[in-house]
């Protein structure tokens, strides 16, 4: 890695390795697009006509531009290695799915999702136990192992299927997902919690940034499940690693609300067959379009999102400081 090689000069390489990755990233869709696969529109999807033909499965081209850009130019750690391989999996499984000409079922997403929450929580105990705290405050939890294993799985499954479910207006997944993952930045940067990790965070959000380069509205390219599923694992990583994983609630809350609503509705319709959203289309970014009497326009769905998690992300990293 071209960090150890200068690693006296740690900022430089962090630098150059920002302008990197995001260059990479950018020629990867130029000249990697035509490769994917098309997308074939969302039958009951508000606009989700409008979709079909565009590229899909972009995720299988900032992915790896994220894990060259951290591996070369960031303090990666085995522990780190690991998780980008973790990420590239989950990376993997989506855009095998996109290409797919039935789509994967739920039974065997799940398999897969359960075996790697398995290995990324046997990693992060190996490596940095069970305890977890409150930011600045001297207030500590110790969780059995047995328990943390559930919780994590629950974590995982819950952050990659949220996320997946908050994909479908133009700009909206990448950009909540970066405005997560900064309110992660700054807690982490500004609590005794702070570790060499925040660079691999940094990377990860350079990566979606060149992405929404082009998903910004009107797209010419859609990230896939090769994407969100990715980016779902990635911040249940980082929530991990943040040493108080709780805080995943309020900085991913907007994407736990749009996407949550939609598998909460399923879960009553299959377990009690009632549906208490019966006015409620799902997911909420659809509703806010079609259903409300105004109408959202998708630029108002994206900037309205993000300015509402920007709200509570940054109430919440104030209450982490102390």
């Amino acid at each position: 890695m071209i960090f150890l090689l200068f690693k006296q000069y740690p900022n430089v390489m962090l630098a150059l390795g920002i302008i990197f990755t995001f260059a990479i990233t950018v020629g990867g869709m130029v000249i990697f697009k035509d490769l994917l696969p098309a997308d074939h529109g969302r039958e009951f999807a508000v606009e989700g006509k409008l979709s079909k033909g565009k590229p899909q499965g972009a995720g299988v081209i900032f992915i790896p531009a994220f894990a060259i850009g951290a591996l070369l130019f960031a303090p990666v750690t085995i522990e780190h290695s690991v998780y980008i391989v973790i990420v590239l999996i989950e990376m993997l499984t989506g855009y095998l799915d996109d290409r797919a000409e039935k789509p994967w079922g739920r039974l065997k997403k799940g398999l897969l999702d359960l075996f790697v929450a398995l290995a990324l929580a046997f990693t992060y105990v190996h490596y940095n136990g069970t305890t977890f705290g409150f930011g600045n405050y001297d207030f500590t939890i110790t969780m059995p192992v047995w328990l943390f294993y559930i919780l994590s799985v629950i974590l995982v499954w819950a952050s990659i299927n949220v996320t997946n479910c908050a994909d479908g207006v133009d700009g909206l997944s990448g950009t909540l997902v970066v405005i997560t993952l900064i309110s992660f930045y700054i807690a982490d940067l500004t609590t005794e919690a702070y570790s060499q990790f925040v660079y691999i965070i940094m990377f990860f959000m350079i990566a979606i940034l060149a992405y929404l380069w082009f998903n910004a509205g009107p797209s010419i390219l859609l990230m896939g499940d090769a994407g969100s599923r990715a980016m779902g694992v990635f911040i249940s990583i980082v929530a991990l690693k943040s040493k108080f994983p709780f805080l995943y609630i309020p900085f991913a809350f907007v994407i736990i609300l749009d996407g949550g609503l939609g598998l909460f509705k399923i879960f009553c319709i299959r377990v009690f067959k009632k549906n208490p959203m019966k006015k409620i289309r799902t997911p909420l970014h659809d509703h806010v379009r079609r259903n409300l009497d105004t109408g959202w326009s998708n630029g108002q769905v994206v900037m309205r999102f993000a300015l509402l998690q920007m709200v509570i992300s940054f109430a919440f990293i104030y209450l982490v400081l102390r």
